[in-house]
């Protein structure tokens, strides 16, 4: 069962709402998050893993959250590093949702 959502507003900028799914979850929104990422890269190894679109970045808060732990340690785990490049081919990728009767077929 999905857990409910409920917006707050960010708690950097103060002026734009943010759709919380927990309560554990730290409210930033898009824009004041995309700022924090936005340092380049000059790490050789990362910069060609974590230089992917804009735009992709906007869509995913998973994308952001592991860049910005780069930014704030310096490096990624061989986990994460593999996470990131599955996501990335995910958002390139969409899954077709499947239709009752193919789903049917499966069984």
């Amino acid at each position: 069962m999905p857990r409910p959502k409920y917006k707050q507003r960010c708690a950097l900028c103060k002026k734009n709402m943010v759709i919380m799914y927990t309560s554990r979850q730290f409210p930033i929104c898009v824009e004041c998050h995309m700022k924090r990422i936005s340092d380049p890269v000059t790490d050789p190894k990362y910069k060609k893993l974590l230089d992917i679109p804009r735009d992709m970045y906007e869509k995913s808060m998973f994308l952001r959250n592991i860049k910005e732990a780069f930014v704030r340690f310096g490096s990624l785990t061989p986990n994460q590093i593999t996470a990131f490049k599955k996501a990335v081919e995910d958002l390139k990728k969409p899954k077709k949702a499947q239709t009752q009767e193919e789903w049917e077929k499966e069984e």
